[in-house]
């Protein structure tokens, strides 16, 4: 395909994946661009006839093009903070953990508390640690840390008394909160792990960072992902907090990535939220309309946590009791954080103002509840209500994690029009799975965990997250791991490899079908002519290597509407 004026760059000398729908591999080719979108895709000789006197060719020399990457379930504010404070996500082992909060808190004596997060539940007997660990490391002021995933914390005594989780002033300690519980021992006190919500009664005490560190994290965030050849996001769970710091980047011209913002519904408030999410959505779209130029960050979507998680807390929503450690049948089925209603409610009221609901759901009750409240939504609201975005689009609800999914609901998520958000990297044999994991499904329910081949087959639209920083944001691991279902440069046996997917389908989740999920396929996810010219050039042609080396492969340039905004080295 030709264009009508000379490209202002040619990429040549590479290997081109469109990520097309039906597309299984990479073509030698080049690719022309002008302005922010791609005008011509072909052969290198084709296209170097078009380049004019300022044409900047670039030679890639054999490596390989692909569509910039869309992550759809990521929380780079947090990431980037988190990695500013006390961070023990790579300890390998709980004396390396205990050695690096020591060394923390004898290093930042100022600090009015030690925050931060990273530890992991396989490092501690049971799962969990104590307040009597943290007290001997942290003894003079609060400490308060987030295990890796986010849904349970850790903490010392001095913030136990500080938030009265012992004694609410009434002698006796308060009561849990909705969907969190605080652990407590024989003794009735706090053990000093809290469990999904109850994380916030301690929480709330931590003074919040000011405005100029957001920002500063925001753009430490993005730089990091553009150097993994991510060029598109969705932030899922945007607080007024990180909305003022999106705005705030957008205003200036910061923000280099287009953003879709799910902003988080507080499930402990009441359905006022809904009116406060259209005029929050309303007024970032009035300042880019006075700006006179459209904003990069389109608060579209809302978060919804409707369960917790497997390993560790036992707290995801399962159709059928957990095991306890001895193999017998529990009583406990985990948690839904909404009643039936009070979930229909919500759905329907966010689907009828055009937002994107995006589920937080790992157990199949979980799953289910969520494609159950689509399903009565859209028989609510019918086929032609207003449940559309501005562009007369449907809003695609998205459930994201989906671990353990029932197969009769396999095939329910296209029938219903939802996206998958999937985080292929867990999908992996490492300790947590095999330890804190499928002890408790048991042997045919840990079977139906991540089934990205059964709900492709099913025709479910797959897109790519990383969730990071609970897991990293490099969408060539993720792709790895989706094919091999194990995690790059380990010798584990793979987490149910049937449930692998071809490399060409791993990539387009991180792509096409993420541009689908965020709305965006009109504009990007495929290298194609008319689009933005959103591009990742990795260092080497996956499709040619062997399986168990995708990972070994790393982004070497990233393009974000026609402007080279990475380079390594």
């Amino acid at each position: 395909m030709t264009s009508q004026t000379a490209p202002d760059v040619l990429l040549v000398g590479g290997h081109v994946f469109t990520a097309t729908p039906g597309d299984d591999e990479p073509v030698a080719a080049a690719v022309a661009l002008t302005g922010e979108r791609i005008t011509a895709v072909g052969p290198d000789d084709e296209l170097r006839a078009l380049a004019g006197p300022a044409t900047r060719i670039v030679d890639v020399t054999g490596r390989l093009v692909l569509p910039g990457f869309q992550d759809t379930h990521v929380h780079p504010i947090l990431a980037s903070g988190m990695d500013a404070r006390l961070n023990v996500l790579d300890q390998p082992d709980l004396a390396g953990t205990l050695d690096a909060i020591g060394a923390w808190a004898a290093a930042h004596p100022e600090l009015e508390w030690v925050t931060g997060w990273g530890w992991q539940a396989d490092h501690f007997d049971g799962g969990f640690p104590t307040r009597q660990q943290l007290d001997a490391l942290v003894p003079d002021r609060p400490a308060f840390l987030h295990r890796s995933d986010g849904h349970a914390s850790w903490v010392n005594t001095r913030a136990i008394e500080l938030a009265g989780l012992d004694d609410d002033g009434s002698g006796r300690p308060p009561a849990d909160p909705p969907g969190g519980y605080v652990q407590r021992g024989a003794d009735g006190r706090a053990t000093g792990v809290l469990i999904e919500w109850a994380t916030g009664i301690v929480e709330k005490h931590v003074p919040d960072a000011p405005l100029a560190d957001r920002h500063a994290h925001l753009l430490a965030g993005q730089r990091a992902l553009l150097a993994q050849g991510i060029t598109a996001w969705q932030d899922a769970s945007v607080r007024p907090a990180e909305q003022e710091v999106y705005e705030l980047a957008d205003s200036r011209g910061e923000l280099v990535a287009t953003v879709v913002g799910a902003l988080r519904w507080e499930h402990e408030r009441g359905f006022e939220q809904v009116a406060e999410l259209v005029e929050r959505r309303a007024s970032i779209e009035a300042r880019a309309a006075a700006r006179g130029v459209p904003s990069r960050f389109r608060p579209t979507s809302v978060k919804i946590m409707h369960d917790g998680v497997v390993d560790g807390s036992l707290t995801a929503a399962m159709l059928d009791p957990y095991l306890d450690a001895d193999g017998t049948v529990s009583t406990n089925r985990g948690d839904s954080y909404h009643a039936t209603e009070d979930l229909d409610r919500l759905v329907t009221a966010l689907m009828a103002e055009g937002f994107q609901p995006h589920f937080h759901a790992i157990g199949d009750r979980g799953v289910r509840e969520c494609l159950d409240a689509v399903a009565r939504a859209r028989a609510s609201l019918g086929r032609h209500a207003p449940h559309h975005d501005a562009s007369g689009r449907d809003v695609r609800p998205i459930v994201s994690h989906v671990q353990v999914v029932h197969p009769d609901d396999r095939a329910r998520v296209a029938e219903l029009g939802t996206v998958i958000s999937a985080q292929p990297l867990w999908a992996n044999c490492e300790d947590v799975q095999t330890e804190l994991t499928m002890p408790f499904l048991g042997e045919e329910r840990s079977a139906w965990q991540y089934p990205f081949a059964s709900l492709a087959a099913a025709g479910a639209p797959l897109a790519g997250g990383s969730d990071w920083p609970v897991s990293t944001a490099d969408p060539l691991q993720g792709i790895h791991t989706a094919v091999t279902r194990r995690l790059h440069g380990e010798d584990r046996s793979p987490l149910y490899p049937e449930e692998a997917l071809p490399l060409a389908e791993a990539v387009q989740m991180y792509t096409y079908g993420s541009a689908v999920a965020n709305h965006r396929e009109d504009e990007s996810g495929q290298v194609a002519p008319g689009l933005l010219a959103d591009l990742a050039i990795v260092d080497r042609n996956i499709f040619a290597a062997a399986a168990d080396e995708i990972g070994a492969a790393r982004v070497v340039a990233t393009w974000v509407r026609g402007i080279e905004v990475y380079r390594a080295g």
